[in-house]
């Protein structure tokens, strides 16, 4: 099980006949993340003649757009259209314009609309996001180095290592993979160890 969204807060920008035309885009979660970010990018652009917005969430399967004073369908749904062409979730795009004197005329600000989406979303590149089981496995010294590497060889994260009388790792293992995991892990320690599921997270892999 997984999901696409970006990879990192980001900007672009590119003049289309002297309108200014700036996509942002930022990975969020909830509803007051996404509108705060819009509300964060509006003051700083307060001059702007226009700053549409759109964003997706997996909560709720929420889409949401606005063309903030453009013609009805010639912003806020294009913006919106390259998050779902690009299946992205858990995002939100803003494309801030400052208008350079020359109408662009509908199918002209559809597509300058597109392209600021497109390049904002190609500056924050895009992240798998893959559900990982939590794990956690306590084992001796000797072993320890082979535990260590084997988690990374199959997929997983080590998070954290504690060392005491034996050394307790903490780790993300796909979920998909756990049962393979968990037998691999009983054959090469001669079934001394064994792996205890924590949770569940969604990751980036």
């Amino acid at each position: 099980m997984e999901y696409k969204t970006v990879n990192a807060q980001a900007s672009a920008e590119f003049i289309e006949k002297r309108s200014r035309f700036i996509g942002y885009i930022k990975p969020v979660v909830t509803k007051e993340e996404a509108v705060d970010f819009i509300n964060e990018i509006r003051s700083k652009h307060w001059d702007a003649t226009h700053n549409v917005y759109a964003y997706v969430l997996r909560d709720g399967q929420t889409q949401r757009y606005s063309d903030d004073g453009e013609p009805q369908g010639t912003a806020g749904i294009p913006v919106l259209d390259v998050l779902l062409k690009e299946n992205l979730t858990d995002c939100v795009v803003v494309a801030t314009r400052y208008f350079g004197g020359i109408l662009l005329g509908g199918g002209g600000l559809v597509r300058a609309y597109s392209h600021t989406a497109k390049i904002a979303v190609d500056a924050g590149g895009i992240a798998v996001m893959r559900l990982c089981a939590v794990m956690q496995a306590e084992c001796d010294y000797n072993f320890y180095g082979k535990l260590n590497s084997f988690i990374p060889e199959c997929g997983g994260i080590v998070d954290n290592a504690e060392f005491a009388e034996n050394v307790k790792l903490d780790f993300r293992i796909p979920a998909d993979f756990q049962q393979e995991f968990e037998s691999k892990l009983t054959d090469i320690s001669f079934g001394k160890v064994s792996a205890e599921k924590k949770g569940e997270i969604f990751c980036k892999i």
